[in-house]
């Protein structure tokens, strides 16, 4: 009976303990431990309660229900395990949080990324027709974010039209469309026109999920090869 008090007392303590070693690390409270038992190390945590970051307080997420971050992560860990161990060093991801809700200054949005803290947040109940490719589309932001100078965006524009110009930011625009173009001239969704970044994303999520066109112009050729120059720059060894 002692031993079993001990143990419930341990547990108490232990969890208020853990948490604050998450939120030194990565800044962003209510965190709890899902799953570090992976082959490519990285750290799955997940909102034990809602929480709010940013410098304005403009980021939001809340808890998921354990049915279905138990659902989700399978999905989740199945397309992140493309990334080896090696490769996520490089580009500076460790840490994936889980919740569901997420909204930037009261924007919906599938993930944010942070290549400072190594983490990226994903919405675990973003839409489900795009679920798995949006996962790869926000690891390329990591990986733009830490290699601005392999994925400059001044070099991307000029593959395109001279007439093209993309939007200030990716909020400021209304192309968010996310289905595969069939015919796409140059722009692989209607998303891809909204930013340099974004358009990079849109084609990186497209090649890791294997779902190009059947149709492939000059201009969205020309879009991944360089996407995969640039990724071959980061690791030589990473199969696109």
């Amino acid at each position: 009976m002692k031993l079993f008090k001990f143990i419930l007392l341990y547990l108490f303590l232990i969890s208020p303990a853990q948490a604050d070693t998450i939120y030194q690390l990565i800044k962003i409270p209510n965190l709890e431990i899902y799953n570090i038992e992976t082959k490519n190390k990285l750290r799955y945590l997940y909102a034990k309660q809602p929480f709010t970051i940013g410098i304005d307080n403009n980021i939001n997420c809340y808890e998921s229900s354990k049915e279905d971050l138990d659902q989700k992560f399978k999905l989740i860990e199945k397309n992140l395990n493309r990334y080896t161990k090696d490769f996520l060093k490089k580009i500076n991801l460790k840490y994936i949080v889980l919740c569901e809700d997420l909204s930037i200054s009261g924007i919906k949005t599938a993930g944010i990324p942070d290549n400072i803290m190594k983490t990226l947040i994903v919405d675990i109940k973003f839409n489900e027709k795009y679920f798995e490719r949006v996962l790869h589309h926000e690891v390329f932001h990591i990986i733009n974010d830490s290699y601005k100078d392999i994925f400059d965006e001044k070099i991307w524009s000029s593959l395109n039209p001279k007439e093209f110009n993309y939007a200030e930011c990716s909020t400021c625009t209304k192309k968010v469309g996310l289905d595969t173009n069939p015919n796409p001239n140059g722009f692989i969704t209607e998303y891809s026109q909204a930013t340099a970044s974004e358009d990079m994303a849109e084609v990186f999520s497209h090649i890791m999920y294997g779902i190009l066109p059947d149709k492939i112009d000059p201009i969205l050729e020309n879009k991944i090869e360089f996407i995969k120059k640039g990724i071959s720059k980061i690791d030589k060894n990473f199969i696109l």
